[in-house]
């Protein structure tokens, strides 16, 4: 991606660019729909990046071309509108929050390349937020604040975009750290670098199946859980323990109740997860996971038939391949991606099997990959 863009830019334009920027997308280990409620997350950003090859404009335009899309966007920063779709309205949201965040922005152009899965569960919209964000900090010379970027990435996508989504995309996609996950505390922000077990790495099992966010159920779920939070008289679920939970659980609407027990053992389970990998316990952590699926699939029931297979089939192959750990749906729900965490010397044998069982199963091919961890939002050139 980074060669596409660069010699596609200096093919355009007839010069190398003035910056070259990525940013990565990401997987979470667990903590799925605790970062809206004030919870704790586990994300990894991973060697799937957004690259922009850019340099700056003088006439306080932005044009981006994008080589996956095969279309230009340009808007002036002066006037930016609203189109209402599209992967460019990512970028005129981040240049509206910065600017509505006080920053003074120089125009750019840029040509633009991704290997982040749209829809999958990989977050490429942050990735593509936070891209765009590196990319106006490179040519405007603006300090980079990992978790002040993030928030601007949010506030893009909840206010411009229209996806009330909580903070751990944009966090981990500008903070992430090579070789770690990041537990976040979603309320205050504050983060700690986890490393993986020892010989274990992150698989990524695509169901090519995909959702659209935004005609989901997400913002429904969300509701849910702030009306469970109302209840229990707490600004968020967060901060309501397992215990206090289960004292007055019969008191709420089934639906409701089961939504806020997904969230309230998810952040215990998530914090349980920090710590196992902390004692380089892959058993631990497996478990876990797998419990995440669980819940998410039958109490917050955002899983899919497919998603439900694949974590099947994660399950048959581990007495053929014997180095999977656990495994569970990623994201936001509704299609996409699983997650499972493996012995690293079992990845060919078991991508393999689980491919085989699923294809199986659903008559769809499995798209399987091995994911390292990297770091978040960089500026990776600066051509003189």
């Amino acid at each position: 991606m980074r060669t596409r863009a660069t010699a596609e830019f200096e093919r355009r334009f007839g010069a190398a660019p003035a910056f070259l920027v990525r940013a990565p997308g990401r997987v979470n280990l667990i903590g799925e729909h605790t970062d809206y409620n004030d919870g704790f997350v586990l994300p990894m950003a991973i060697d799937r990046d957004v690259w922009i090859a850019v340099q700056p404009r003088d006439d306080g335009r932005v044009a981006v071309h994008s080589l996956d899309y095969h279309e230009t966007v340009g808007f002036p920063l002066g006037n930016i509108s609203d189109e209402h779709s599209g992967w460019g309205e990512y970028i005129k949201g981040v240049a509206w929050a910065l600017q509505e965040a006080g920053y003074s922005l120089t125009g750019w152009e840029g040509i633009l390349a991704s290997d982040v899965p749209i829809g999958a569960g990989l977050s490429s919209s942050a990735a593509l937020e936070m891209a765009a964000a590196r990319a106006f900090a490179a040519v405007s010379g603006l300090p980079w604040d990992a978790t002040q970027m993030a928030r601007i990435g949010q506030r893009a996508e909840n206010e411009w975009v229209g996806m009330s989504c909580g903070i751990m995309d944009q966090m981990i996609s500008a903070a992430g750290v090579e070789g770690h996950a990041l537990l976040i505390d979603c309320r205050s922000l504050e983060t700690r670098p986890v490393p993986l077990p020892p010989g274990t790495a992150v698989v990524v099992l695509d169901t090519s199946t995909r959702r659209a966010l935004l005609d989901s159920a997400y913002n429904e779920r969300r509701a849910q859980c702030e009306a469970a939070a109302r209840f229990f008289g707490v600004p968020a679920l967060r901060d309501v323990s397992i215990e206090q939970f289960e004292a007055q659980a019969d008191r709420l609407d089934g639906v409701v109740r089961r939504r806020a027990r997904h969230v309230v053992t998810e952040n215990a389970r998530t914090l349980q997860a920090a710590q196992a990998m902390l004692q380089e316990d892959a058993v631990e952590l497996g478990r876990l996971i797998s419990s995440s699926h669980a819940s998410l699939r039958d109490d917050f029931a955002v899983s899919t038939d497919e998603l439900d297979k694949m974590v099947t089939c994660t399950s048959n192959a581990r007495s053929a391949s014997a180095g999977c750990y656990g495994a569970r749906m990623m994201g936001a729900g509704f299609g996409g991606c699983a997650i499972a965490l493996i012995h690293t010397n079992s990845a060919r044998a078991f991508a393999r099997d689980v491919a085989t069982c699923y294809r199986r199963s659903t008559g769809r091919e499995a798209h399987i990959c091995l994911c390292a961890a990297t770091n978040g939002a960089e500026v990776m050139h600066h051509f003189p």
